[in-house]
Formats: structure tokens, sequence, C-alpha cells
């Protein structure tokens, strides 16, 4: 998959595809619909995908509480999972945003990016104040020569698909939902970073993430799958994770500190991608240390049990 950063020097062969345009945080069951729809209209163009960096939520609204369900890198990777030759990703800044509906068509989709054909969903809106509709987008691509396809919304049996609800059961601490929705474990993904080492020495030694930008489930723990992405212990584990901010320990920031059954080594700066599957219960602060790690026991059974049935 090739990443087209800037709209306006693009190489010739990365012009002419047909391409979804949206948000895809998540890349959920409705993104991957139409994804499958932009495929099947492409008429032999490379498939893609117009997104925005950063997310326009976050470029209008910078101190607002982390909202993504994922990073850049981890959308790009998931696109990539699903067979996507071009990823558009432009800069949303302070021109593209005053671009209005009809400047964003010509300009963008048009003469810069030449893309014949182009798949939103119905409730796809663009342009300055987001004045333009699909409707709207529709009639521009009569008017300026590419295609228009809108895709309707999904939903499954817990209601419509979309990244909002996602946040929202993640918020609930109900993962398994979140899952439905997105076609996928919800993932947290990123660099094993330096922590205080206390697992080590309760005698469950953890690898520590950051989850700085991304929507933070609801904090507990939970039972998960892990991916180590590179290196010698490169495969996937069974786990236990804890997220939030340690209140047995005070702690402040919240983070993501994950121990993996039956795994000897060192993950430092390796790369995992840490899979929600059940949340087991809240953060608690224990009366000493003893009463700690016989919960963290406890969780340590439950979780395999649970992750023997996945």
């Amino acid at each position: 998959m090739r990443i087209i950063r800037d709209p306006f020097f693009i190489a010739p062969e990365d012009r002419g595809a047909a391409a979804a345009i949206g948000n895809f945080d998540g890349v959920h069951l409705g993104h991957q619909a139409v994804i499958d729809l932009t495929r099947s209209v492409a008429n032999g163009a490379p498939l893609g995908i117009l997104t925005f960096e950063p997310h326009p939520r976050e470029y209008f609204a910078p101190n607002a509480p982390p909202f993504r369900l994922m990073n850049a890198a981890s959308k790009a990777s998931r696109l990539e999972k699903l067979d996507v030759e071009r990823l558009y990703q432009v800069p949303f800044n302070e021109a593209l945003a005053a671009l209005t509906p009809e400047e964003f068509a010509q300009t963008i989709i048009k003469d810069h990016l030449g893309l014949t054909h182009v798949v939103v969903g119905e409730d796809f809106c663009f342009g300055q104040g987001r004045a333009g509709t699909a409707q709207d987008l529709k009639a521009f691509g009569l008017e300026m020569g590419f295609g228009v396809t809108i895709a309707p919304l999904l939903a499954t049996t817990s209601g419509d698909v979309s990244s909002t609800a996602i946040r929202q059961s993640l918020t609930d601490g109900t993962p398994r939902i979140a899952a439905e929705m997105l076609g996928h474990w919800h993932r947290i993904d990123g660099p094993v970073i330096s922590g205080e080492q206390r697992g080590r020495d309760l005698g469950y030694p953890t690898a520590n993430m950051s989850i700085e930008g991304l929507h933070p489930p609801k904090f507990g723990v939970y039972a998960v799958k892990v991916d180590v992405l590179e290196g010698p212990h490169k495969g996937t584990y069974d786990g236990a994770a804890s997220i939030g901010i340690r209140p047995m320990f005070d702690g402040d920031v919240p983070n993501c500190e994950t121990y993996l059954f039956d795994f000897s080594g060192d993950l430092y700066g390796a790369r995992l991608s840490i899979a929600l599957v059940d949340y087991l219960r809240g953060e608690e602060k224990f009366d000493g240390l003893d009463a700690l790690i016989a919960q963290i026991d406890a969780d340590c059974v439950r979780a395999r049990e649970i992750l023997n049935d996945v």
C-alpha cells in the first residue's frame, strides 16, 4: 500500500484511484462495507482511501478529551490488511477547513487526486462548516466527471455501527460488543516503554504501553490476546492487562500494563498489539501487597478460562 500525504505533489501513478472517503476511525464493519463497495465499483482503478490527519475533530477541538480508537499507524496497518492500494492521508489544516464543499470536490477530488470514483456513507458531510452532504457530492461528481456511490449505514444486533457507538461500548467495559461492530477485537498498539518495574517485584512482570491520544477504555483489568509484532519473541500470547492510573500506587497518568502468560524475555522497545477480549473488574486500591497479589492470581486464572474459549 502506498501512503500519499501531500495531495498537491502526487505522482502520476497515484492519481486515478477509486476511493472511499471518511475518517475510518476503528476501521469497523461499516467502514469495511464501504471499502468492499468501493472495490466493486473501481472498474480496474486502484483501491484507495481518502482520510485526514489530524482527525478533523482533533483540529477543531485540540484540548478535548482523547477520542481516537486508533492512531494513524494502526489505521494504515488495518487498511493494508484489507488490500487497500492507495491511502491518501490528507493534512487537515486551516486551508483545507476553509474549502467550500464545491471547492473541496474540485480541488482535492478532481484536480489534485484525480479520483475516478468516490464512495461515501449516507451520513457523510464535507467542506467548510460540514455544509456539504452525500447528495451534494453526487451532484458535483456529475458536473465534474467523477462517479459517486452512497453507501447505506450498517447495523448489527447491537444497533447502528459507528465509531461513536464503539467508543461507548469501550467506556461501558463491554469490549465484546465493540468487537461485534468492529469485526475484530479492539486493540491498543504501540511500543513497550519503561515502567517502574513494580510488576516484576510482585512476580508479574508487565509490558507497559502508553494510551495517550486514544479513547480510554473503562479502567480495570482485561483478558487479552497479545501480538508481539517484531523481534525474537514475535508471536501471539494470552494475557491479562490493567488499564488505568494504578490507584494502588497513586498513579495519575493512564497507561496499559500487560502480563503475558507463559512468557519469558525482554520486550522493551518491541511493538505490541493488545486485543481487549473481556472486562474482568474495575481498578481497586488494596489493603496491602499480599491482597493485590492474591487478586492478580485470581485475575489470571479467570483470564485463562475466558481465553481458552476464544
